[in-house]
């Protein structure tokens, strides 16, 4: 068995699906436990990378249900010491990750991402180091099913620092309203302010869909959906396994890091103007530097 620790959140795990696929290929006697939130159970099983999840919502809380250490372990979750310690605590009896504390071999963190910047390429060419090719562009995923197209409006994000203003979006949802209805997504802890945007926008309650669905359901909302217009939060990278349009809003983060692949997604920003502070409580300046208009040209470029 090979236990793989990737326990952080939707955007994460989406970036870290082409180096389990690599995993999968290249180990195909193991079978692949993969330690992740459980939120996320829904979105695991789609990537056809893993047999079991272990629902873990971080590195200390790693709780294995079996008896006995796994054959390999694998950190795709961070450079160490913390998520190291959390997997040596389980006595693997073979480990592959980045090089470090408390004696992993392997290029450090800092090494490989000098070359490869973007998050994709940083898990793939770890995984190389240890004999085990992946594709960085092998992302895409197979939606079981597809809902009504909608335009999709995504205004949350976790930190302010990535939140474009509420009444920009609100601005956004009412040009794009028409014979394609436009829907408000977030999570239950976003549903009031997406509801404030959809008010502001004049769209009907029902029409706001944060906090009403699983993760699941959002992901056949997406891969039907024409467009999704978000900030560069986890539906982003959504988008952009399902091949859906996007027009992605970045402020404190690069897009050479965490940006969409070759496809029909347009990435705003204004670089030049980067506070670079992802945690911080008020939008970056990159993000507040776009505006209305140019979301819209975006969307009106990329749409189906």
């Amino acid at each position: 068995m090979a236990l793989v620790l990737r326990a952080l959140g939707l955007g994460d795990l989406l970036v870290a699906v082409p180096a389990l696929r690599g995993l999968r290929k290249a180990r195909p006697e193991h079978r692949i436990v993969l330690a992740t939130p459980a939120p996320l159970v829904g979105l695991a099983e789609l990537t056809g990378a893993v047999d079991e999840v272990l629902p873990t919502a971080a590195p200390h809380e790693l709780r294995p249900t079996w008896d006995g250490p796994p054959d390999l372990a694998v950190n795709l979750h961070g450079a160490g010491p913390q998520s190291h310690h959390a997997l040596d605590a389980l006595r693997p009896r073979a480990r592959i990750g980045f090089g470090g504390p408390p004696g992993w071999d392997g290029p450090t963190h800092a090494q490989v991402s000098a070359g490869h910047p973007h998050e994709r390429e940083l898990w793939c060419t770890m995984l190389a180091h240890h004999g085990i090719p992946a594709d960085p562009l092998d992302l895409r995923l197979d939606p079981q099913a597809r809902a009504a197209p909608a335009v999709v409006v995504h205004p949350g994000a976790a930190f302010g620092a990535k939140r474009w203003p509420a009444e920009r979006f609100a601005a956004v949802a009412a040009a794009l309203e028409g014979p394609v209805p436009v829907v408000v997504t977030g999570s239950a802890e976003e549903r009031e302010s997406a509801q404030r945007v959809a008010g502001a926008a004049g769209l009907p309650a029902e029409r706001v869909l944060a906090g009403r669905t699983s993760i699941r359901e959002l992901c056949d909302v997406v891969a039907g959906a024409a467009l999704v217009v978000s900030g560069d939060t986890g539906i982003a990278h959504l988008a952009a396994a399902f091949g859906t349009p996007s027009v992605v809003l970045f402020g404190p983060a690069e897009p050479r890091r965490w940006g969409p692949p070759p496809g029909p997604h347009r990435v705003l920003t204004a670089p030049q103007l980067r506070r670079g502070d992802p945690f911080a409580d008020d939008p970056d300046p990159a993000l507040l530097a776009v505006g209305v208009e140019e979301v819209l040209d975006a969307a009106a470029r990329v749409r189906r």
